[in-house]
């Protein structure tokens, strides 16, 4: 049976084996240093243990980002800092493609396997829609704010190549060329207020029961977070049985649920109903570094762990999370959890959770569009002076990012670091 959780295209050729320079060498040792330093490899607590202590950490891919090469790289980097899941789209090459990068991490390093968790919308969503806009139409003298406001590089008005090898919207009259990448959107939409011609257009989908369910029975999916705008629980009741015994090939199942009023409760223990067991998401994403950017998402956690009459499940936060949300938690004492260091554990095995009586009131945090941005900075960088490589192939790099990872993750982890 499936735990459940309620949250406040090309694929990638299989790479060649490669012999790595001395220096190279050395980066890369000092990459299973690191993770051996803080005890990642050596912890054997599941997901569901990490759920139930309080400390459990989800990366969030997109439910709409399909650039394949930087989810596996940011699937790596975020498997060797010890994340309990990873999520992405419900597309077989995104679902091959983080596979591929936890693979690869754990080929490094012995760690642990996340759950891999694909996510789905009922209806129409904010996570489940493109940009798009004809370059031909954009004035010459436009200041391209789109492309400034992409905090996906998913715009691009120069004659150049995704990094999937996609060239979108071409202008062979030699005007404005490029548009948005379409793999790289994930519909955050900061684009289109800003367009000062008028020009962006989003086209929004949804994804199909019948090709989930199909997906779903892979041995490499382990969980299923469907999106739902809490209105009205037929579209998601649609879904649900469109699902049929797919479900039962899962360990975990998430509903994101926004912030909906005072119907909210209501419609958690609806959708309860419907459902066997599940997981609650957050707000609807936000990718904002502020400390201003997580306090919504923290006041809707503050209601929903103050309603007794809330369904039975995990608590996750998600939706505006960045690295000011473990601080902003604990102000309110919804921040429980242990840290991860020898006393905690006996032959390998986690005992925090025998430690206490009752599951955290949260159950852990999921990382988004900031987690992406911390990481993605560098394998812009690496790409740029590189090519389009895996970071492992650049250890320098790779170096960089986990320590990226690590200081985010070892937030909610409680890793002890040493600067």
């Amino acid at each position: 049976m499936a735990w459940s959780c309620f949250s406040c295209t090309a694929s990638i050729p299989l790479q060649p084996q490669v012999n790595f320079r001395p220096s190279s060498q050395k980066c890369l040792q000092d990459v299973r240093n690191m993770v051996k330093s803080i005890g990642i490899h050596s912890i054997r607590s599941s997901p569901v243990d990490s759920l139930k202590n309080g400390n459990w950490v989800k990366l969030i891919c997109g439910a709409s980002f399909e650039d394949v090469v930087d989810i596996r790289n940011l699937s790596l980097v975020y498997t060797l800092a010890g994340v309990d899941c990873i999520d992405c789209a419900a597309d077989e090459s995104v679902v091959n493609a983080v596979n591929q990068g936890i693979e690869a991490a754990r080929e490094i390093v012995e760690v642990g396997r996340p759950w891999v968790m694909i996510s789905v919308n009922d209806d129409e969503d904010l996570h489940f829609r493109k940009a798009e806009f004809d370059p031909a139409d954009c004035p010459q003298d436009c200041s391209r704010p789109c492309e400034i406001v992409c905090p996906a590089n998913a715009i691009s008005l120069e004659k150049e190549k995704s990094s999937a090898g996609h060239l979108w919207n071409t202008n062979d009259e030699g005007k404005k060329q490029g548009g948005v990448l379409t793999e790289r959107c994930y519909g955050c939409g900061r684009c289109i207020p800003v367009c000062p011609f008028d020009k962006i257009r989003v086209h929004t989908y949804v994804r199909d029961a019948a090709a989930t369910s199909e997906l779903l029975r892979r041995e490499d999916i382990d969980a299923l977070e469907i999106h739902t705008s809490g209105r009205q629980t037929l579209h998601f009741r649609s879904l649900w049985e469109g699902l049929g015994d797919a479900i039962h090939h899962l360990r975990l199942v998430a509903v994101s649920l926004p912030d909906v009023g005072d119907s909210t409760i209501s419609t958690m223990n609806a959708m309860y109903s419907i459902m066997e067991r599940r997981l609650l998401d957050g707000r609807p994403m936000s990718g904002d570094i502020g400390r201003g950017a997580t306090r919504e998402s923290i006041a809707f956690a503050v209601r929903l762990v103050a309603a007794s009459d809330r369904p039975r499940g995990f608590l996750q936060l998600a939706g505006g999370t960045n690295a000011h949300t473990v601080a902003g938690l604990k102000k309110h004492g919804l921040f429980q959890t242990k840290s991860f260091s020898e006393e905690n554990f006996e032959d390998g095995q986690s005992k925090v959770g025998s430690l206490r009586p009752l599951d955290a009131p949260i159950g852990g945090i999921a990382y988004g569009g900031y987690a992406r941005k911390v990481v993605g900075r560098i394998l812009s960088s690496m790409q740029s002076q590189h090519g389009l490589t895996c970071i492992e192939e650049s250890p320098d790099y790779l170096l960089k990012a986990l320590a990226e990872a690590l200081a985010l993750v070892g937030t909610v982890k409680c890793y002890n670091i040493l600067s």
